[in-house]
This record gives structure tokens, C-alpha cells and sequence, in this order.
């Protein structure tokens, strides 16, 4: 099965290129694979990855992840106390 990760942050308005530059960077083989499995859109405010991962690995995949946001946390505005410097939603792609 396939899941795909949708995952916002808020970064600080004058750290907003800096980090749009850092998770594109971090991201970029994966967005280059033949189909991408991973994809970024921004608002004026916020960068948005959206990631397709095989279950298998998706275990793994995010605490990687984690740990990469633990170096970018600077860079980001909370949501919320309990949401944190993302807002990730996560689930199973059905395909038709």
C-alpha cells in the first residue's frame, strides 16, 4: 500500500527562502525519481510537502523526517502548543 504524507510548516517570514531552499534540497532525489514521490507547493505563508511512501518504509522514512525538523526548527513559527511546528495528515492512497 501507498501513503502519502501532507505536511505543512509556517516558516518565519524572514527565514521563509531559507528553509523552502533547505527541504528542497533535503528532498531533491525523491522529487526527481521517475514518478516524483515527493512534491512541495507554498502559500504566501507556508511550504507544504506533499510524499508518497511504500508502508514498508514509512516507518523509517519519518523518524528521518523528525529528525531533520529538529534541525529546522529555528526557522519555523508554531502552529500551536499541541500541533507544534507542523501539521501533518497521513494516510492511505486509494487508487481507482
Amino acid at each position: 500500500m501507498t501513503k502519502v504524507s501532507i505536511i505543512r510548516f509556517k516558516p518565519k517570514p524572514e527565514c521563509f527562502d531559507i528553509f523552502l531552499n533547505n527541504i528542497k534540497e533535503r528532498n531533491r532525489e525523491r522529487a526527481l525519481t521517475k514518478p516524483p514521490t515527493h512534491y512541495l507547493l507554498t502559500t504566501p505563508d507556508e511550504v507544504i510537502a506533499i510524499i508518497f511512501r511504500q508502508e514498508s518504509e514509512f516507518s523509517d522514512s519519518s523518524a528521518k523526517g523528525v529528525n531533520w525538523l529538529d534541525t529546522q526548527r529555528h526557522l519555523l513559527i508554531q502552529y500551536s502548543k499541541e500541533d507544534g511546528h507542523t501539521i501533518p495528515l497521513t494516510g492511505t492512497l486509494i487508487e481507482y
